[in-house]
């Protein structure tokens, strides 16, 4: 950690800077530091008629996260309205402007370090099942499924999608599998070949591969299974069914894998505990979601992995 990050964080955590708001306007004093120079007049951030950080807002925010390849929304009201963003606004300037008579300070490295916490805080927080009575389980997954995409979107070279789907077959497989069946669980970024796996999930003769993007390697897995004499399953997501059945067609075993869409995978799962009845949907999607939770904490190290419950 270098000096300037090192002051950075003791700033940080001695005015307990953590919220939304807060981060909004670490983001729009740095960058109003980097237009305009330092040091800031303190005196100028105030609106005269609102008493608000001038100049403070959702696109200002968002326009910065931007430059930094993030469109996810930190806060809709951008932290104009959040309480005490004018303090923080007085606070944090004058702690640029003390900075800087210490030692000429690099703007852009500091702004680029409040976006890396603003990637921390939207990690941190857990996925949401959203138990919308109005729509059907499946779009109800799929829109869990499409919180972690985007999630992944905003952070390259991560497997969040991947990782959520997995623990949510294996969450699924083990309420549905009698107690001696009981699967082994692994990490997402487990690769099959260290753990001599032929997939994902393996039961009696059948190799269960779970995936959101159609790969040859996948389908050159599921080749090796069926020479082994295992019969190759394969769950993802709709969208990605059509490019899995193009690749194997080109091995030419598309007859020969299972090929099941998540969602409704998922679904019918729920669907049939609950007995069909509307007022048991939620107690049974709530058993999911706790195995699910239980499997992240044996076999993962990232919390915001987890799954909160929600209405819509």
């Amino acid at each position: 950690m270098t000096l300037l990050e090192q002051a950075l964080t003791e700033f940080r955590n001695i005015h307990a800077l953590k919220t939304k708001g807060q981060l909004a306007v670490m983001l729009h004093i740095s960058r109003l530091a980097i237009e305009n120079g330092l040091p800031i007049d303190v005196n100028t951030l105030k609106t005269e008629q609102e008493g608000q950080v001038k100049g403070l807002g959702k696109n200002r925010v968002q326009g910065i996260l931007k430059d930094h390849g993030i469109k996810r929304v930190l806060a809709e009201e951008g932290g104009r309205t959040s309480r005490g963003s004018l303090r923080a606004a007085a606070i944090y300037a004058d702690f640029l402007n003390t900075l800087n008579q210490d030692n000429a300070i690099d703007l852009k490295v500091i702004e680029t370090w409040w976006v890396a916490r603003v990637r921390e805080y939207f990690n941190g927080k857990p996925f949401t099942l959203k138990l919308d009575p109005g729509k059907s389980l499946q779009s109800i997954i799929a829109d869990l499924l499409d919180q972690a995409a985007k999630r992944q979107r905003d952070n390259p070279g991560t497997t969040y999608a991947g990782t959520v789907l997995q623990h949510l077959v294996g969450a699924k497989l083990d309420l549905i599998l009698p107690e001696e069946k009981h699967l082994k669980h692994y990490g997402a970024n487990v690769a099959d070949g260290p753990t001599a796996r032929a997939g994902d999930f393996v039961l009696d003769e059948v190799a269960i591969h779970v995936t959101t993007a159609p790969t040859e390697a996948l389908i050159r897995k599921c080749e090796a299974n069926i020479t082994a004499g295992l019969r190759p399953v394969i769950v993802t997501i709709a969208e990605s069914r059509a490019g899995i059945e193009s690749i194997a067609k080109g091995f030419a075993i598309e007859g020969r894998i299972e090929i099941i869409e998540a969602e409704q995978f998922i679904a019918t799962n729920i669907l049939e505990w609950s007995g069909f009845a509307e007022n048991s949907r939620c107690k049974e999607a709530e058993r999911l979601i706790s195995r699910y939770n239980k499997i992240i904490e044996e076999v993962e190290t990232d919390p915001s992995l987890k799954i909160t419950m929600g209405n819509k």
